[in-house]
């Protein structure tokens, strides 16, 4: 007869932790995304101009150094701020709890309660749980918050900036590798297929439509391409 009493299996994935992965790993692919598209435009506007491997590949490499710098740079600003953020009201909470106890039992009572405990249960919930550990318990049920696990600003800079690199090797490689006829086509073609990879996986993760994300992403580079191309051609023209 099978145990009617539930199971943790260790490999299935359980609260907010499998959340923050999953939020990390979209943000991968966006910068990934970002990546392709951006040197992509950079490369191909510069190829429209001179058939120079080396003038297109500097520029390339610029333009990949610069990117992956300003993704790291923003988002050690942005997640910086977010941790402070996160540190007094932290902070707060565990003042809060050295000042009035008591009150802070009922609000957590009252969290559990609103959630469909009842009135008794609810109350022994919070005495369990301030019992274990009153700081974790109030920082994970008012502030949604692990004190153990605050977001590091080191692995988003670093993350972003390894991501961006990723996606932005794609078009850097495929506007120097082939003949010079056949740069701005196969650049073309292997962004393209890069970008509607990306924004599958980007669809998936965010639980969205494909049909809708892919074109759009897709869409998007493409555009981004034929502007960057028609300015490097007219800049030929002017300056030629």
């Amino acid at each position: 007869m099978p145990d009617p009493s539930p199971t943790t299996h260790p490999h299935e994935p359980h609260g907010e932790s499998f959340a923050a992965r999953l939020n990390w790993l979209r943000a991968g692919v966006l910068g990934a995304n970002d990546g392709i598209v951006s040197t992509a435009g950079l490369v191909v506007g510069v190829a429209a101009t001179t058939n120079n491997t080396q003038t297109i590949l500097t520029a390339g490499i610029a333009g990949l150094v610069a990117g992956a710098i300003s993704m790291a740079a923003g988002e050690y600003v942005s997640v910086s701020t977010q941790r402070d953020s996160e540190k007094a009201l932290l902070a707060k909470e565990r003042r809060e709890l050295a000042d009035d106890p008591e009150a802070e039992l009922a609000e957590l009572a009252g969290i559990y309660e609103a959630k469909g405990l009842s009135s008794a249960t609810a109350r022994t919930v919070a005495a369990e749980l301030t019992a274990h550990d009153a700081f974790t318990a109030h920082a994970e049920a008012e502030l949604k918050l692990d004190p153990h696990e605050l977001t590091n600003p080191w692995a988003a800079a670093i993350s972003s900036a390894i991501a961006f690199t990723c996606g932005a090797l794609l078009p850097l490689l495929a506007i120097v590798l082939p003949p010079a006829t056949w740069r701005v086509p196969v650049t073309f073609a292997a962004v393209l297929v890069a970008l509607a990879l990306t924004g599958s996986l980007s669809a998936r993760l965010g639980g969205s439509l494909r049909r809708r994300a892919v074109p759009r992403v897709v869409l998007g580079g493409a555009l981004a391409m034929a502007i960057t191309y028609a300015i490097g051609m007219l800049t030929d023209t002017v300056t030629g």
